[in-house]
Order: C-alpha cells, then structure tokens, then sequence
C-alpha cells in the first residue's frame, strides 16, 4: 500500500524546489550582469565601484542556495520517475546536474576570491585572468552541462508522460541556443532556470489537481499492485 500523502509530497516538493532555484539563480545572473557589466567586467573597472560589488556580492550569496535547491529538484525528480527511469538518460541527467552544480560553484568561488582579493587592484593581470575563468567556467561549461540537462530531463518527461509535449520541446529549444548561442550575450543564460521554472509550475499545477498527469497514473499502478 501507498501513502496517499507522501504520493502527492513528492510532486510538490520538487515543484517548490525547482521554482525556488529558478528565481535564486535568476536573481544572481541579474545581479552579475548589471554589477560586473561587460563593458567594464574585460577590465575589471567594476572593482573599484562599492556599488557594483555590492551587487556581485549579493550574488555569490544567492548561488550556494541556488545550488542546493537545484540538488533537491534532482532528487525528488528522480523519486517521481521511479522505476520508470530510463538509465541512459537518468545518468546523463544526473551526472549533468552534478557537474552543473559543481561548476557553479568553482565559478563562485574563483569571483569570490576576486572581490576579497582585489580592492583597489583594478587592472591587475591576476584579477582579468580570474574573470575570464569565471566567465569560461560558467558560458562554455556550466551552462552547456545545463543545456545537456535539459535535453536529458525533457527526455524522459516525454517518454514517461510527466511533463506535457510543448514542455518539453521547448526544453530542446532552449537547451539548442544554450548550446549554440550562448558565446553571443550572456542573457542567454537566463533561458535555463526559466525553462525549469516552467517545469516546476506544470508539476505544482499538476500535484494541485489542475491538470491530470504521470504522478496520478503511477499512484493509481501503484495502489492497484
């Protein structure tokens, strides 16, 4: 027998989640890009204006708990597929979540240390080489293990009937300019905690009653067995 209240937990749980990790990491790309603007970020002149690194300061503090909500979507995720789940796409879905979330935070940590680091030193050769590993480590790793994630998760929510079609081909399409387009503003980067914020909305919608999907279907197997 199922617990009927832990059935519909699960859902929820990574609806709140995932909408939760949508906005903190919305919040500290916003803040980055309009402290360390690009204009100023190539030479490092953000530095020296107390505003600007307020902003960015900001935003380090948001990404941990960005990350560990991110963590807690993947997990309640993978509980919500259950044995459903296919293997190659569970491993790369999750081995992508992993690296995204570990790449964050190293990009964090490097900009960290360029704030602690680097007051009245703008210009420095030390503190452009840390921006431009932060910038590296975030558009050319960070966000394409995001857009591998993406690919993988829409995946198996269209195999398993937990997300609807629109969803998750909205899902590759997104995960395709972050793939290719991302090198061309660093808006793009926004597309990924949208795309899992709509995600997370569908799946709160759905835990709520208001559209019929793959967790009443599995629950209903489940109490039937």
């Amino acid at each position: 027998m199922i617990d009927d209240h832990s059935a519909l937990r699960t859902p929820r749980a990574a609806a709140i989640a995932g909408i939760l990790f949508a906005l903190l990491l919305t919040a500290a790309l916003v803040l980055v890009r309009v402290g360390a603007a690009p204009n100023a970020g190539e030479t490092g002149e953000w530095l020296t204006d107390s505003t600007s690194r307020r902003l960015v300061a900001l935003a380090l503090q948001l990404v941990p708990f960005a990350g560990i909500a991110f963590l807690w979507f993947i997990g309640v995720v993978r509980d919500r597929i259950g044995e459903r789940e296919d293997r190659f796409f569970a491993t790369v879905f999750l081995g992508s979540g992993l690296l995204f979330v570990g790449m964050l935070f190293v990009a964090t940590a490097v900009a960290a240390g360029l704030l602690a680091g680097a007051a009245g030193r703008t210009g420095a050769p030390d503190e452009i080489w840390g921006q431009r590993i932060v910038v590296i480590v975030v558009n050319t790793y960070a966000m394409r293990m995001a857009a591998v994630f993406t690919i993988s998760t829409a995946t198996i929510g269209l195999r398993t009937g937990f997300m609807p079609r629109w969803l998750g081909f909205s899902g590759y399409a997104m995960a395709l300019i972050l793939l290719l387009v991302i090198d061309v503003t660093p808006w793009v980067e926004l597309l990924f905690p949208i795309w899992i914020l709509l995600l997370s909305l569908d799946t709160l919608a759905e835990s709520l009653g208001a559209r019929p999907g793959f967790s009443s279907t599995t629950s209903g197997d489940q109490g039937a067995a």
